[in-house]
């Protein structure tokens, strides 16, 4: 006689042994950050919103600094990949990021992402993960293998940031030297 497999049906719909296929989906199968929020490639006339977000985040005015980011962005890049949140015309954030064929005597091609910013008043809203999330899609398009970046270590918010996408420490030193002027 063959061994059966002893079955329990619940006694009530809202049993622990039923599935409710009726509930809400579960946040990881929700829409993704970039779905939400409208992402572009940078352009020539973001220049005054970086600043202006950049400002707000550091309290220093780094103008001359965007635009020379701005500038090898959009003009001295053969691809372009720096991008833009907005929603309705406002400017959220922004990630300026560059692909490198080789450095270091290492010949993968890599990308750099040398800027980051949300305004303040938009944090905690998903733009930050958006940029991100746009950005690892059009690189992986472009089959690039790695990112990298390097932040003060004492940035705890931007390295809690990354820690939760996914960065880690990366296997390299990077080391640095002051020169004296004699």
């Amino acid at each position: 006689m063959p061994a059966y497999t002893r079955v329990t049906i619940p006694k009530r719909a809202d049993a622990a042994a039923e599935v409710n296929y009726g509930a809400p989906a579960a946040p990881d199968f929700g829409p993704l950050a970039r779905d939400r929020i409208p992402v572009r490639t940078m352009r020539e006339d973001d220049l005054r919103a970086l600043v202006a977000i950049d400002r707000r985040i550091t309290g220093r005015d780094r103008s001359a600094y965007f635009e020379r980011k701005l500038q090898e962005a959009l003009h001295q890049s053969d691809v372009r990949v720096s991008l833009v949140a907005e929603r309705d015309g406002v400017t959220l954030g922004f990630i300026m990021a560059r692909v490198d064929l080789g450095e270091f005597g290492r010949v993968e091609p890599t990308a750099v992402m040398d800027t980051i910013g949300v305004d303040p008043d938009h944090r905690e809203s998903g733009v930050g993960r958006a940029l991100l999330s746009q950005l690892l899609i059009n690189l992986a398009t472009l089959r690039v293998e790695r990112i990298r970046t390097e932040i003060d270590w004492r940035d705890r918010d931007l390295l809690g940031f990354l820690d939760h996408t996914g960065f880690c420490p990366s296997e390299q030193l990077c080391f640095e030297r002051a020169i004296e002027n004699s």
